[in-house]
Parts: C-alpha cells; structure tokens; sequence
C-alpha cells in the first residue's frame, strides 16, 4: 500500500474532521496527521522498519478510520478553489514562473495541514497565474489562502479566488478579488 489515506467525517456539533495516514520512506516514520478542518492539524509519528510494517500500519489505520465512522470525500462533491494572480504579460516572466513555485509550495502545504485539500495544477495563461486546489469546504479554504498568501509576503494586491463545483467549472463565483464587485474569469 503506498501514497496516502485521507479521510473526512462531521461530528455531532456540525465540525468537519479529517485524519491522514502516510508512509514517509526517506524518515521510515508512519504519520498521522489529524484534526479540524479549517485549524493547524496535529500530527504524530511512528518509526517503522521496513515496507512491510508500513503497509500493516497503513491498513490498520483504514480499518480504524472506518471503524470510527471517517471515509474518503469523492472528488465529485468537493469545490474547486483556484487562487489567481493578474500578472504584467500574457506568457508570464521568469518572475511569474517564480511566484507560481513559491505559491504553489506555500499552498500545498498550508491547505494540506488544515485538512483543507490539495494543489492539483497551477498554470500561467492570458496573463494570469491560476492555482488549482481541491477543497472540501470553501469558505474555509478561501479563509487559508489569503492568510498564506499574506504569510509568504506574496502579492496580495495582485490575488483573486473564485471557486466552483468540482463538476462545473463554467460556474466560478468570485470569492475574493481585489476590487470590489469583480466578477471571476479562468
């Protein structure tokens, strides 16, 4: 079993939780990573020798997740969250192809630690740099990228989020935008 389990479940008082599970080869560690949806998460580590103990804990932690009431969010009933800077040129500088790095890293960690979904692709199109992320929930997920685009001292005034169903992307709504009432255009 290789790559990572990630699985979502509401509790009684409305919060979404989410636990993680991976095997970290470089480290031999299996780590669980858990929490709130939306807060920093909580994570622990257990050293582990070798493939075969790590596929155990993995299966384990499936079991246990299933027990306890956790399952996969399909990708069908999460949102697209794309973070998008106006850029000066239509193609993007090396500057871009910089900022596009940078963002890209920063997101993907800070929305994977809160539970908040994954960077699936960015790209730089019509003088735009677009940053795809998978979210399972919206307004929480908006929230978090302007706090890591503030926290990496990335160009703020420069960042727009629109987000949309995962099955309808002709549907963008802005949910940020640095003029008010603007509209939002992939």
């Amino acid at each position: 079993m290789s790559g990572i389990i990630r699985v979502y479940k509401r509790d009684d008082d409305g919060t979404l939780r989410f636990r993680e599970a991976w095997v970290d080869e470089e480290f031999g560690q299996f780590v669980v990573n858990h929490g709130a949806v939306g807060h920093q998460s909580e994570t622990d580590a257990t050293d582990v020798d070798g493939e075969d103990a790590g596929n155990g804990l993995m299966e384990a932690f499936a079991a246990q997740c299933q027990e306890d009431g956790f399952s996969e969010i399909p990708q069908e009933e999460q949102h697209w969250v794309v973070a998008q800077f106006a850029l000066k040129s239509k193609d993007g500088t090396e500057r871009d192809k910089y900022l596009e790095r940078k963002a890209t890293a920063a997101l993907t960690g800070h929305l994977a630690w809160r539970g908040l979904g994954t960077v699936e692709r960015s790209e730089i199109a019509d003088s735009r740099l677009n940053i795809f992320c998978l979210c399972p929930d919206v307004n929480k997920a908006v929230n978090a990228i302007k706090v890591c685009i503030r926290g990496e001292d990335l160009d703020f005034t420069k960042l727009s989020i629109g987000a949309a169903p995962f099955g309808d992307t002709s549907t963008f709504k802005a949910k940020h935008s640095p003029k008010a009432g603007a509209g939002f255009t992939l």
